[in-house]
């Protein structure tokens, strides 16, 4: 049987709150100042002053400030944003900054961001109010943009420095930087290169004058000047960035954790990991080819040549030897997404025998496994494909025909069946459907079809599959919940790099090119110049342009899995190019001590699930958390659990004694927190 698919291409006590308490770091010569400073600094108040944990950000509308917003939102940072564009806004004054809580002074906001160093002009009584809180408070600032001079403890470029574009700048971490926020880096910063379309990158390399410490810096003529360091004065401390990014640019998104942690003194809310996982759809079935001269699929509904019997692609057993190889030799797993009847099909049309799924199974310890149902048939409503776009079947009182429960569920269930006689370590708790059926499909299918959810609930189905190029939030479907998968362009009907690159072009180019035309249509698309050359297209641009959005993916927080296909480790192989420039790209920018985080889907759909608690929980405005001096206390609504970043060596008060607390992970401990049995609070201690 040939798999058809139509998918989008491009495409327990109860407590009122968790209560956590955090003594703070000692300040060691080179490091960032600690917790324990700030205390010193508001030394003079009647009280140790309670910080909360909430960041204050001033947006002008410019696509630094975005960036950073977008970091707060993404990690899980609450903050405050005022607009200058609004004429409504609050005013920033000593009663916008500061107030007392129960007789204590309270510093609303732990750190502040800002478009530039003063935003509000020479004079402003709204700058000398957030001068005189940062001063009192030991509050950090970060100027999100702005230009080399020595209002910022810079000489001007004219002075051994550089102003112009920064595409393809090989900027560097110093010293200074690896010892402080950006020691989960390897070193080199490199910008990305758009310069051969429209240049994406400007900026201003200064040389630092007293007070200024570079954190990062670039080559200049000669020696190197900086681009991101701290300039310390008049009891302030900025973070000082001279080079403007949007939120979606590799050399942002490697820098924006450590401005997150700088900002925050290394406690805050939140927390950040680089994910990438990758499923592997339709294994032990067969995918149809793309046809060049047809400019279609032969079998699919929207071709109108008609099946092409004997021209499938499909792994074999060589395929199978190498993808285990490959595993071991990167040091990461795929996700087996399987058609177990599929396969048996094949196997009775080819003589009895499966050298493929002999081998698969030899090896299945080595991978994970996903049920994808047995013979990957369409389980939404039943399709009339005798029209082109196809459209769901009505009986005569005009009601949508659905594929029925028994069916879904008997799918379901066999496929199960079949992975225990193999002995392969499937979690039945997850679901990938064919063509990610079942769910709504737009235009044809508005709606999920309603014998969806009983069948999950009858089979213990806890996670299911969506398409992220479709619905790409979260949500619940009966008893499970969904977990959107980036499609990646490497696409299900493609086992060469010369058939891969032929679909591209007919996709990605101009009708009077010869391509579809489609990407003068699609607002959200883009043509190519001219058509790719088949022999060298794929290698050349489509491997570099999917590796390129898989590690935005990749350092953007998003836990979502890719999905490929099959046919993607078949034949030329096509998929391991990308994976392997993903791999390698990342290795060489990141430190040891921040690796990939490769979960499983389970894993990957609670982590959304805690996050939208948590969102909600902070848009309710149902969160508070402060600081008084050393000690940190969150409270949450009652089973929320709260995201916390805190140093490394930060350990958990017990009923008796202390244990290690939260994840390593970029020179930091983080964890989703919630109190321990017999506690109404979490108390979270840092040595000494």
């Amino acid at each position: 049987m040939v798999k058809r698919n139509r998918m989008n291409r491009a495409a327990a006590v109860c407590v009122a709150a968790a209560l956590v308490s955090v003594a703070a770091p000692a300040v060691t010569a080179g490091a960032q100042p600690a917790l324990g400073a700030v205390a010193a600094v508001g030394a003079a108040a009647a009280a140790t002053p309670r910080i909360d944990l909430k960041v204050l950000v001033v947006d002008d509308g410019g696509s630094s400030v975005d960036a950073l917003v977008a970091e707060l939102t993404d990690t899980g940072v609450p903050f405050t944003r005022i607009d200058l564009r609004d004429a409504g806004r609050p005013v920033i004054d000593a009663a916008f900054l500061a107030d007392t809580v129960d007789g204590r002074p309270r510093a609303k906001y732990q750190g502040v961001v800002l478009p530039n160093e003063n935003p509000f002009g020479d004079g402003s009584a709204e700058a000398a109010a957030l001068a005189a809180y940062e001063t009192t408070y030991g509050i950090r600032q970060v100027d999100a943009y702005t230009w080399a001079h020595p209002g910022v403890g810079l000489d001007y470029t004219d002075s051994g420095g550089y102003a112009g574009m920064l595409d393809g700048t090989p900027a560097a971490v110093t010293d200074a930087g690896r010892a402080g926020p950006f020691g989960y880096l390897a070193g080199q910063v490199l910008f990305e290169d758009n310069s051969t379309l429209i240049p994406e990158s400007y900026g201003y390399l200064g040389r630092p004058r007293p007070g200024y410490t570079s954190l990062v810096d670039a080559p200049v003529e000669g020696g190197r000047a900086s681009m991101v360091g701290t300039y310390e004065h008049d009891g302030r401390t900025e973070l000082v960035v001279t080079f403007g990014y949007n939120r979606y640019q590799r050399q942002f998104r490697l820098l924006a954790r450590g401005i997150v942690d700088w900002l925050t003194q290394g406690v805050h809310l939140g927390q950040s990991r680089n994910y990438f996982s990758v499923h592997v759809d339709d294994v032990f079935a067969p995918d149809a080819r793309w046809n060049p001269d047809l400019n279609c699929t032969p079998g699919d509904i929207d071709c109108a040549g008609g099946a092409d019997a004997g021209n499938d692609i499909r792994m074999t057993a060589a395929d199978a030897t190498y993808a285990a190889q490959w595993q071991q030799s990167r040091g990461f797993t795929l996700d087996m997404v399987y058609n177990a009847g599929a396969g048996e099909e094949w196997k009775a049309e080819h003589g009895g025998t499966d050298a493929l799924a002999d081998r698969l199974v030899a090896d299945r310890a080595q991978y994970r496994w996903i049920n994808h149902t047995y013979t990957h048939p369409f389980l939404g409503c039943v399709q009339d494909v005798s029209v082109v776009p196809w459209k769901c079947t009505t009986n005569a009182a005009g009601a949508t025909q659905w594929v029925s429960r028994s069916e879904i569920a008997g799918q379901i269930r066999d496929n199960n069946n079949w992975a225990a006689q193999k002995g392969l370590p499937v979690d039945r708790t997850e679901l990938v459907t064919g063509e990610h059926s079942g769910l709504k499909t737009l235009p044809q299918q508005p709606v999920d079809n309603p014998n969806l959810a009983p069948a999950l609930a009858e089979t213990g189905v806890r996670w299911i599959a969506s398409d992220n190029s479709r619905e790409p939030v979260q949500r619940t479907v009966g008893p499970a919940q969904t977990v959107p998968r980036h499609p990646m362009n490497v696409y299900y009907n493609a086992g060469t790099a010369a058939e891969m690159a032929d679909e591209y072009n007919w996709i990605y180019t101009s009708a009077a090119d010869g391509g579809s035309g489609i990407c003068e249509d699609n607002p959200t698309s883009t043509c190519l110049p001219v058509p790719l050359d088949t022999a060298t297209g794929y290698a050349s641009y489509i491997v570099p342009q999917e590796a390129r959005t898989a590690l935005r993916h990749v350092l953007g927080n998003d836990p979502r899995p890719h999905y490929v296909h099959q046919s993607n480790l078949a034949e030329d192989r096509i998929l391991y190019p990308v994976l392997d420039e993903v791999l390698t790209t990342y290795g060489q920018m990141f430190a040891a001590n921040t690796p990939i985080v490769n979960p499983r889907q389970r894993d990957a759909g609670a982590e959304l699930a805690r996050r939208t608690a948590w969102d909600k929980a902070l848009a309710d405005g149902k969160v508070t958390a402060y600081r008084i001096g050393t000690a940190v206390t969150v409270k949450a609504p009652t089973g929320v659990t709260a995201p916390i970043t805190a140093p490394e060596g930060t350990r958990k008060q017990m009923l008796l004694g202390t244990a290690a607390w939260g994840t390593a992970y970029a020179g930091n401990r983080s964890a989703w927190t919630g109190p321990e049995l017999l506690q109404s609070a979490v108390t979270l201690k840092l040595p000494s």
